[in-house]
């Protein structure tokens, strides 16, 4: 049956090697993460995990003994150094390692800012992994001053998770509005008085200039002029797909890397999935930051190096905790033409997004309802009366039968 290689222990990975084995495949199996733990959930990391409210226990996606249990060869806090397609070898220091099928689930990594600019500056964070969690959670202490660049998701996350500890926390968005690259302005309105509302000094259009501090950063300079006293600073300004191994194994790259809808990236017998692919869909390639798609991405190239010969077909959706809101996000409102806004009472809300009459996504805030109607929908290829969403007092149920 061979010898499959997976390289990066995240969740594709964890989740290709037990498809792989689940699904009855009997060769040699071996998983390699660059952490020195055994994989685990990253979504926490930003939210339950840096609340307290997470163990490391739970943090796992499977208990350790699982994988030497289904013989499973996992090697943690290895860096795979090259990869020689034609000799189908890859190495870890002066050690040489013989596949026959290779899978890349290299994951992302976070943008940091320049040295130039104060980013190798003591108590300046990312939101990546573990040890950046691990890192940055003593800081978390009532009355401490954090700036938090970057509007996104990871960056409210964090937010969320400092005000909720009693931290004075300034969030800068050098783009006009949080949330620009992924929102309707509908949602971006919605998470800023969310955030407002606990304290969050949110300032939109405002960038950063430099960090200050002499090894330790103490303050920031921001590009309106201002400057900010601060104990620490967490950078939430996107993450890039790892591609580094792949390139230099001569894969192609477009956006990530480049797959075709089994799996296969451009050399024989090397496969990628997860954020560091990216795959045809819909007559474009796109790559998705998610947990299903590191799940379903994985376990279908699992299949396809068992000979199943199946496309992935990408289910989109995402979600984020933010204070006692949950958001539920339905497909990809790429391209939107029109937002439809249905407001009910308290912090319930949600905003479909239609191509001309095609409904193409939806944002739903503490209402699941409309999150599973939405998202069955989109998977049916159907659409939704835009006059019926509008009425906050209209069941959606029927949506589905029209």
């Amino acid at each position: 049956m061979g010898h499959v290689v997976v390289i990066g222990a995240g969740q594709a990975g964890s989740s290709c090697v037990a498809k792989l084995r689940n699904g009855g495949f009997e060769g040699q199996i071996t998983l390699i993460g660059a952490e020195p733990v055994a994989p685990y959930q990253r979504p926490p990391l930003s939210k339950a995990y840096l609340m307290g409210e997470m163990p490391l226990d739970r943090l796992f996606l499977r208990p350790e003994r699982f994988y030497a249990e289904n013989d499973i060869t996992l090697r943690t806090g290895c860096r795979v150094d090259t990869i020689d397609p034609e000799g189908r070898t890859l190495s870890i220091g002066s050690e040489t390692i013989r596949y026959d099928d290779l899978v890349l689930a290299t994951g992302s990594q976070p943008r940091r800012l320049p040295a130039a600019i104060g980013g190798a500056l003591q108590n300046v964070f990312t939101v990546r992994d573990l040890a950046d969690a691990d890192a940055m959670a003593p800081h978390f202490k009532a009355g401490a001053r954090v700036l938090i660049i970057g509007g996104g998701y990871i960056g409210l996350e964090a937010a969320a998770v400092a005000a909720k500890h009693g931290l004075h926390v300034t969030l800068v968005e050098m783009a006009d509005r949080i949330l620009q690259r992924v929102a309707a302005p509908q949602t971006s309105d919605y998470f800023r008085a969310l955030h407002e509302g606990h304290g969050v000094d949110v300032r939109e259009g405002v960038g950063l200039t430099r960090l200050l501090g002499d090894t330790a950063v103490t303050g920031a300079e921001l590009s309106d002029g201002t400057t900010l006293s601060l104990d620490f600073a967490i950078v939430g300004v996107g993450i890039t797909p790892a591609t580094d191994l792949a390139d230099a194994a001569g894969a192609a790259l477009d956006n990530g890397i480049a797959t075709d809808a089994q799996g296969r990236t451009s050399v024989a017998h090397i496969w990628a999935a997860g954020d560091c692919a990216s795959f045809p869909y819909k007559g474009e390639r796109i790559r998705l930051e998610s947990v299903p798609n590191a799940i379903d991405q994985a376990e279908v190239v699992a299949e396809n190096i068992m000979g199943a010969g199946k496309d992935y077909v990408a289910k989109p959706w995402f979600w984020s905790d933010q204070y006692d809101v949950k958001l539920q996000i339905a497909g990809l409102n790429s391209g939107y033409t029109d937002v439809v806004s249905r407001v009910g009472s308290g912090q319930t809300a949600s905003f479909w997004y239609y191509k001309d009459d095609a409904l193409l996504a939806v944002d739903a805030m503490n209402d699941p309802r409309a999150y599973m109607i939405g998202k069955r929908l989109i998977e049916a290829g159907k659409t939704a009366d835009p006059a019926v969403v509008a009425d906050v007092g209209a069941d959606l149920k029927p949506l589905l039968q029209a």
